[in-house]
């Protein structure tokens, strides 16, 4: 008895891109208006279908980031953030996409372009919460784009890149409670900060503050992993509760 002739399933490939900056010491999450179906009219991660079979994977991701937000790919270091091929994902058939992420400071607004109705910077904390509804699983997506780069400023010096040539402890700081979306103890950070040797150096001045003691300024020391790392406070209980109420 002859075995039937395998033939491979049609799968079409796609890249998502979550891109995250601070604006107004908030993270945002950069997010296009579709303007074709499916879901034409509702907010999603840039992204798109290869261009042929030749291209690669990064090269298109860069690609469909230039064209749907004009943003350059010399601004952001993309990497690749996870696979999503879930059966469902998408009315159009079977879909695979290759997500990327990128965190990086002082990136403009964006400009909407090709299928893209609109372009904006939205708050990670309105996609986490739901407020802002995404087309297909892009808040699935998303939401792992943000906590990969929150794990990121605990093991790594990221952080620094999001201030000035030179900075304050609380300057820093500013930024952990912005990616991380809670109060850090400033005492506890201090201490955390200094103990990780060769984050930051001081630089011998001080910033006068207006009525109080002069701050210590730093710069990014040479140390791009942090030992020990900077562990998030865990969240409370309140916080896991409203995050299960969510899901």
């Amino acid at each position: 008895m002859q075995d039937d002739v395998w033939s491979p399933t049609p799968v079409l490939l796609t890249v998502d891109l979550v891109i995250l900056t601070l604006r107004e010491s908030h993270l945002h999450v950069l997010l296009v208006e579709r303007g074709e179906d499916p879901f034409q009219g509702m907010r999603a991660l840039p992204g798109g279908f290869l261009n042929h079979d030749g291209e690669e994977i990064l090269d298109a991701a860069h690609r469909e980031l230039s064209e749907e937000t004009a943003l350059a790919s010399s601004w952001v270091h993309l990497e690749q953030l996870a696979v999503y091929g879930d059966s469902g994902r998408d009315p159009r058939g079977r879909v695979v996409s290759v997500a990327h992420l990128a965190i990086a400071p002082g990136l403009p607004d964006p400009v909407a372009g090709t299928d893209a109705a609109d372009a904006a910077w939205v708050p990670a904390e309105a996609v986490l919460s739901g407020e802002a509804e995404l087309a297909f699983d892009h808040r699935r997506i998303a939401t792992d784009g943000i906590e990969h780069a929150r794990t990121k400023l605990e093991f790594s010096s990221l952080a620094t890149a999001f201030c000035g040539e030179e900075f304050t402890i609380a300057e820093l700081q500013q930024v952990y409670e912005a990616v991380w979306g809670t109060e850090l103890d400033t005492r506890n950070f201090y201490r955390k900060v200094q103990a990780a040797k060769g984050f930051i150096i001081p630089v011998g001045t001080d910033r006068r503050s207006t009525g109080g003691r002069p701050a210590r300024l730093y710069r990014a020391g040479p140390k791009t992993v942090l030992f020990p790392p900077l562990i998030r406070p865990a969240p409370s209980a309140t916080e896991e509760n409203t995050r299960g109420e969510e899901e």
